[in-house]
């Protein structure tokens, strides 16, 4: 089963937690075992995986990385200026895969999913890919 989402990103630099887009699409799959695969085809884009409970380390997460790939910086050659976003991209990766047990995701307590945005505002799509197994 593949489902496709989107989501409309009004800043720069962004983080959206889609935890409960995916348990329920796991859900109205009816698969009780297996995996999710959560995936987004933008390369300035990228799934994680981290707490949810506490919105600041949401903000202390985007200002750590933007300290270490700054979004302007004397050495960057891409044309389109945002050499930054790719980096960060990178490093929080195009997708996640996730267990499923009993008919939901495995997650920590204060485990969350999140898309995440680096050259917005851009609108962005991610693919739930839910198997059997």
């Amino acid at each position: 089963m593949l489902l496709k989402h989107q989501y409309q990103f009004s800043k720069r630099m962004e983080m959206h937690e889609v935890t409960e887009i995916i348990k329920k699409d796991v859900q109205q799959s009816g698969i009780q075992e297996g995996i999710v695969v959560v995936y987004t085809p933008h390369t300035t884009a990228g799934i994680t995986i981290n707490e949810n409970a506490d919105p600041e380390v949401v903000r202390d997460m985007l200002a750590g990385f933007e300290r270490t790939f700054p979004t302007y910086h004397e050495d960057y050659r891409h044309f389109e200026g945002n050499s930054h976003a790719h980096m960060k991209s990178t490093v929080f990766n195009a997708g996640q895969t996730l267990i499923i047990h009993q008919g939901k995701i495995i997650l920590g307590t204060w485990q969350g999913i999140y898309l995440c945005e680096f050259d917005g505002p851009r609108n962005r799509t991610f693919y739930v890919k839910i198997i059997a197994g």
